[in-house]
């Protein structure tokens, strides 16, 4: 089948590449000329794991295609993809202008009958308004045509997006027509030889779809968190609490790890999207609010441990922080918890000596005017003569680092564990003070160890039947 992509971003390139690889004959279109030279010389301006050999792959084939001629895309193809940005406004609504445009472009040069699929995250309405700027062009032109509008949210996870479209949990159709729906039946058939996959619904529900479903796991990520926050308070060990919820299968293991909020470019869009979307219905979305409201706080409780551990007044202090990107298998950084640390750290007279394994790049730009910020190519670089090590990103090359070598290098033995990656009761033990994420005990690890050890002991004894 030939298909146009509008939007070479994330969404764009990876499902109109996967989409070759499945023998379509693919074409992406960018209005960003030297992107889409880039592009066609085989550079990828993203981190994903197995993206770049995918697409020389389909390069090489002829199969996938780059360009900038909108009207070239419009004409290449009967299925016509618009996977553009919809970066959040001040406001917190999404920016459909992107969206808009590549519809008024494919009413402008439309010549034949086209299935347009909306496969950018968009408000619920977007499809109509779609539908009615493509109608407009046409009655602007004098031309009849036939054409129908369908939503086909995405579900990728960033560092496993590949996989995530090759092989999806469900894919969702968003169609009023059956002649529109049997199409995208069609198209998506390859990925769908398992079992049914297809989820088929309304345009209108499949938009909704997508919000709800990001902000769903938003929410698990957050009550974690709020959960987290309390069980300092009260003595308890989070990640205690965590396996012992896990354990149900109504609640299960995804999404339920406490650490410093969430980041990307998908669920805080996402989030205020659908906040936005609610106050312009009259309507009031308590929880959602409230999500939105504990992962901005969450960003900055590992800074306001280190500034109780080391005073409000960080001049003169330098501190090694490990990872950048908002998650690991990503170079993204749109609004990660990293960009709070690094502002509030330097903001009060720290420097910071930064290392993530591939986000590097993207923060030596955002930070470029910032001399308080650097950035080492190795991660044992970044730590001698550090005042504290900040974990950020749960990389796995930061999971079991040679302790004995950064007790050695840091000024201080201490550890801000922004990701619980760390024991307390083996850090305590090798001498560090370490200030994981609610994990209660504090001051008191001595005592704690004191009885983990103990219930560990009582628990080998019963196994042993020694205990009965």
């Amino acid at each position: 089948m030939r298909i146009t992509f509008f939007g070479t971003g994330y969404v764009g390139i990876v499902s109109g590449t996967c989409f070759a690889e499945m023998g379509n004959d693919v074409l992406c279109v960018d209005i960003n000329a030297e992107k889409v030279r880039r592009l066609n010389a085989g550079e990828i301006d993203i981190f994903e794991p197995g993206l770049e050999e995918l697409v020389g792959r389909n390069r090489q084939s002829g199969r996938l295609r780059f360009t900038d001629d909108v009207a070239a895309g419009v004409a290449h193809a009967d299925v016509l993809f618009i996977a553009v940005g919809t970066p959040s406004l001040p406001n917190g609504s999404a920016d459909l202008s992107a969206v808009l445009n590549v519809a008024r472009s494919i009413g402008a040069c439309m010549t034949t009958p086209k299935l347009v699929v909306g496969k950018s995250t968009v408000p619920v309405g977007t499809a109509d308004q779609v539908r009615s700027v493509i109608h407009r062009s046409l009655v602007e032109r004098g031309v009849t045509l036939d054409f129908d509008v369908v939503s086909n949210p995405e579900f990728l996870k960033e560092g496993a997006a590949v996989s995530d479209f090759m092989k999806p949990d469900r894919i969702v159709i968003g169609a009023n027509r059956p002649g529109s729906a049997d199409t995208m039946n069609r198209l998506y058939a390859p990925f769908n030889r398992n079992h049914d996959k297809i989820v088929h619904m309304d345009v209108r529900s499949a938009e909704l779809t997508k919000y709800a479903a990001n902000v769903m796991l938003a929410t698990r990520i957050s009550l974690m968190n709020e959960l987290a926050n309390l069980a300092e308070i009260l003595d308890a060990d989070i990640e205690s609490v965590r396996r012992g919820i896990g354990t149900d299968p109504r609640i299960g293991y995804h999404f339920i790890y406490p650490g410093m909020g969430y980041g990307g470019s998908c669920f805080p869009k996402d989030v205020q999207a659908l906040i936005d979307t609610s106050r312009r219905n009259n309507f009031t979305a308590h929880i959602v609010d409230s999500v939105a409201r504990v992962n901005e706080h969450q960003k900055g409780v590992l800074v306001e441990k280190i500034l109780s551990h080391f005073g409000s007044d960080l001049g003169g202090r330098r501190f090694a922080l490990w990872g950048l990107a908002f998650k690991p298998n990503t170079d993204d950084m749109r609004e990660a918890p990293s960009q709070v640390v690094i502002e509030r750290l330097t903001a009060a007279g720290a420097s910071v000596i930064a290392y993530d394994p591939q986000a590097g790049g993207n923060a030596r730009r955002l930070y470029a005017d910032n001399p308080l910020v650097q950035f080492v190519a190795h991660r044992d670089a970044a730590v001698p003569g550090a005042d504290a090590l900040v974990v950020v990103t749960e990389w796995n090359e930061f999971r079991s680092p040679d302790f004995e070598r950064l007790r050695a290098e840091l000024k201080q033995p201490v550890i801000f564990d922004g990701r619980n990656l760390y024991d307390p009761g083996y850090l305590h033990g090798l001498g560090f003070r370490h200030y994981p994420i609610g994990r209660g005990f504090g001051d008191r690890l001595p005592a704690r160890a004191a009885r983990d050890a103990w219930l560990r002991d009582e628990r080998i004894t019963a196994i042993s039947g020694t205990g009965l």
